[in-house]
């Protein structure tokens, strides 16, 4: 999918509205306890600046439910902003209105301005057009580098393009999109797909796409324990979607006759309790004791799917392997990480908070690609849509 990029733009002069994902965790006090996305939009904003633009910097932050809240304000992240980039960050008191407009008619090239949080309106979500006009006076050039919010119908992500003389996608969204492209539509083969992560409902589409474009799919996390109920295993008190295990059935059932091999773990680490203190054993999947839940594969598991990965040309791969943010139920996530950057294969990771459990796997280095979107990544390995970016392709076609 060939979008505009602020490459090819010039610049000089020129308010640069970029569409940023910071919707960053932040503590009781009031800090930032990771910047990730942050930094990960820092190319875009520092090449807008080298290169004399205005910059107005756009996000929205948590869930204030259409209105002002001072739990959500954006200060945090522009005082962080700030530090990296080592220039003054101002903050808009707003992001539409008046004041806002004069303070983005005063600027000078190389300022830059944050929009305090887009969700302080309802309009935002609701992808109002109105909204979406009054944030487009405040730009010369819309640039969308938020692919992880590329998947939803928002105002500043969608509608805004409508209003836009020039759109182009940020140097982030650029390289997710390319990578995502390389992994799923010319992918060098053997392709192994390994899903993770929670529920089936969730990743139902994913697991369809993928068995249509995979050589091998490895399926993990407390997805596995619906497929491995429905191959009539006693799975304990592990997660189980019983309303799914048909839906379970017919897939494996689909993935054999088409030779697609499909790998379930066949073994786990199981406790009575979701707790970093909890008794722990490891066992086979069909030993779980009753009351016992599986919270993570097992050695097993980890030297079955290692090997697997081990002959891969390309690998996707969407959610962990068991509770990663619990210690001693990170191993099977951090294993497979280990196993995927050792690989010789071009590899492409995401969603269900990955990128965090690759960072702290020590091994994040030797992955080709790790996806900021969560929900954006799950839905283009369902091969769907995504409106930010179908939005970029129509004002591409404007422009010819």
């Amino acid at each position: 999918m060939k979008v505009p990029s602020l490459e090819e733009m010039d610049l000089k002069g020129k308010r640069v509205f970029i569409r940023v994902d910071f919707n960053v965790p932040i503590d009781e006090r009031g800090e930032i306890t990771d910047d990730t996305r942050i930094r990960s939009a820092l190319p875009t904003i520092r090449m807008a600046l080298e290169r004399g633009g205005k910059v107005i910097v756009a996000s929205h932050l948590g869930r204030p439910k259409g209105k002002p809240d001072k739990r959500f304000t954006m200060a945090p992240c522009a005082k962080r902003l700030s530090e990296l980039l080592q220039r003054e960050v101002h903050l808009a008191p707003d992001c539409i209105g008046p004041e806002v407009e004069r303070m983005v008619s005063q600027m000078e090239e190389g300022q830059v301005l944050m929009l305090e949080n887009l969700r302080f309106h309802p309009e935002e979500e609701a992808n109002d057009d109105g909204f979406a006009r009054e944030l487009a006076k405040l730009l010369d050039i819309y640039v969308n580098d938020g692919f992880a919010v590329a998947h939803r119908a928002n105002a500043s992500v969608e509608a805004i393009v409508k209003f836009s003389p020039l759109c182009a996608a940020g140097l982030l969204m650029k390289r997710e999109l390319e990578a995502l492209e390389k992994a799923l539509e010319a992918p060098a083969r053997p392709l192994v797909a390994i899903l993770g992560g929670g529920k089936v409902a969730d990743k139902l589409g994913a697991v369809h796409r993928l068995m249509k474009i995979a050589d091998k799919v490895i399926i993990g996390g407390a997805l596995a324990y619906t497929f491995l109920r429905a191959k009539g295993i006693d799975t304990g008190a592990s997660l189980v979607e019983e309303e799914l295990l048909s839906q379970a059935a017919k897939i494996m059932a689909r993935a054999k006759r088409k030779g697609l091999k499909l790998y379930l773990p066949v073994d786990c680490v199981v406790a009575p309790e979701k707790s970093d203190k909890a008794e722990r054993m490891v066992r086979p999947v069909q030993e779980i004791p009753a009351g016992w839940m599986a919270l993570d594969i097992g050695p097993a598991s980890i030297a079955l799917f290692s090997e697997v990965i081990s002959d891969a040309k390309t690998i996707v791969w969407n959610g962990p392997m068991g509770v990663y943010e619990l210690e001693p139920f990170s191993t099977g996530t951090k294993e497979l990480v280990k196993a995927v950057a050792q690989s010789k294969a071009f590899s492409i990771l995401g969603g269900g908070d990955l990128d965090a459990a690759a960072h702290q796997s020590g091994y994040a280095e030797g992955i080709s690609y790790i996806s900021t979107g969560g929900g954006a990544f799950v839905e283009l390995l369902e091969g769907r849509k995504l409106p930010g970016v179908e939005a970029l392709l129509r004002c591409s076609k404007r422009r010819r």
